[in-house]
């Protein structure tokens, strides 16, 4: 069995590596657009911070551990067309084009950047100190380009989970740091506004400047310096950074015949099989099954991607695994925060009746020194009592991301609120308490119902 992998992100890299696992005896070829196969892009804030000491650093294999493993690796392989009918795939590299025959595909190619319509991004770049965020080469340039232009004030537009950490990371490196967001609050998708504006308040206490419902017309250059124009206001800034989401990288599979939905999200079934024969897809690139919606959803991350990936590499390898499905469970650092949400919120609960309750909870006993407040926002189906969601935001050291886990194993198993009650929680004065604060979040629910 001839599997070729095209794409060595996470999902990529997964499918290589299970489907050697699976079949000891194929071949697995896995083709890389650049040379970072198997890197950490969610480990670029911190290397742009200084915390990660080196590039080399974020790879989680280097291309010596892939290749003992038995895979073929082919990096600065761009794929540039399949053909399904001869089971092919083409590529270029920087000296040649290649075609190489398959028996079974998987195709993970992942995300790319959004460019929101702002006047002036189709002309400026990183030459210009523009920039978008969201490879290794991308990263480096940005990095680079501080550093040549000895930046002390950058604009970041978008308030998603990148650009809260790249504020903190820029500001960490001693520049200053402007967030505009289009929609009401940082965060948008993670959070209600209740919450959002403490994480606001926590990055304006570190000096960030924070302009939430702010939709940027135009990036020029005035005088040598960057000019961020918006209806009310404009910055100046010696860079800008782009960072207003991701799209799926899905042109590759549409051209060649594989299906995808109105996002542009290649569509899968359970076991990652597309509608071409002999093609799976997962990663950011592919649309997902969430465990508490009817319809699949576009949640690209990492953790989905690694899950997704090994059960299309096991697939494809002759196997029937089935992915299993998410909750969306995500989390973030942001200075002295942390911030998590895992589950639907009101917004998007279709199909339910949602009632969500904000409680603030000790994270330990409050007679043992450091006891820090964590705000829950718990939402469920008043109507069924299911629990379908929850927002957190804490100190750092608060355990956010164990008790955001926690609500993220009661929706996979379908708990209710109640139900929360019941689990056998871990309990200490310095850690905890009798009523964990997600069971006291549920309490409070309960009561408000």
């Amino acid at each position: 069995m001839r599997i070729l992998v095209i794409g060595g992100s996470d999902a990529g890299i997964s499918a290589a590596l299970r489907a050697r696992e699976y079949d000891p005896a194929g071949t697995v070829t896995m083709l890389v657009a650049d040379a970072y196969p198997n890197f950490s892009i969610c480990g670029i804030p911190y290397r742009l911070s200084g915390e990660v000491a080196d590039w080399p650093d974020l790879a989680h294999r280097t291309t010596a551990d892939i290749v003992a493993t038995g895979i073929d690796l082919r990096i600065n392989h761009t794929a540039t067309a399949i053909d399904p009918a001869r089971k092919t795939v083409t590529a270029v590299t920087p000296d040649d084009e290649v075609e190489l025959e398959y028996d079974r595909l998987v195709i993970g190619t992942g995300a790319v950047p959004l460019r929101p319509p702002i006047s002036g991004l189709d002309t400026l770049g990183p030459a210009n100190g523009v920039h978008l965020l969201h490879t290794m080469d991308e990263a480096r340039r940005l990095d680079d380009d501080l550093r040549r232009r000895d930046a002390q004030q950058v604009v970041i537009i978008g308030a998603g989970y990148i650009g809260i950490e790249m504020a903190e990371a820029l500001t960490n490196r001693g520049i200053g740091v402007t967030v505009l967001e289009r929609l009401d609050g940082v965060l948008p998708r993670t959070l209600d506004q209740q919450l959002a504006d403490e994480i606001s308040a926590e990055l304006e206490s570190h000096g960030v400047e924070v302009h939430c419902g702010t939709t940027v017309t135009e990036v020029r250059r005035d005088a040598g310096n960057l000019t961020v124009v918006a209806a009310e206001a404009k910055w100046a800034a010696d860079a800008v950074l782009v960072v207003s989401g991701v799209t799926p990288n899905s042109a590759l599979a549409a051209a060649s015949g594989v299906r995808v939905d109105k996002r542009g999200a290649v569509v899968v079934d359970r076991q990652m099989r597309t509608n071409v024969p002999d093609v799976w897809a997962a990663g950011d690139c592919v649309h997902t099954h969430h465990a508490l919606l009817d319809e699949p959803t576009y949640v690209p991350l990492g953790t989905t991607a690694h899950k997704q990936g090994r059960v299309a590499g096991e697939n494809a390898a002759g196997g029937q695994k089935e992915f299993a499905g998410i909750v969306g469970t995500q989390v973030v650092r942001v200075f002295d925060r942390v911030v998590a949400a895992t589950g639907l919120r009101d917004v998007g609960a279709a199909g339910y009746s949602p009632l969500t309750v904000q409680t603030t909870a000790d994270d330990h006993k409050r007679y043992y020194p450091g006891a820090t407040p964590i705000q829950i926002r718990l939402t469920g189906d008043r109507d069924t009592g299911r629990l379908l969601g929850a927002q957190l935001v804490g100190t750092h050291g608060a355990e956010i991301a164990k008790r955001v886990d926690t609500y993220a194993v009661a929706l996979q198993n379908g708990l209710s609120v109640e139900q929360l009650l019941d689990l056998d929680l871990s309990y200490t004065p310095p850690l905890g308490s009798p009523w964990d604060a997600i069971q006291l979040a549920a309490q409070g629910w309960l009561a408000a119902r």
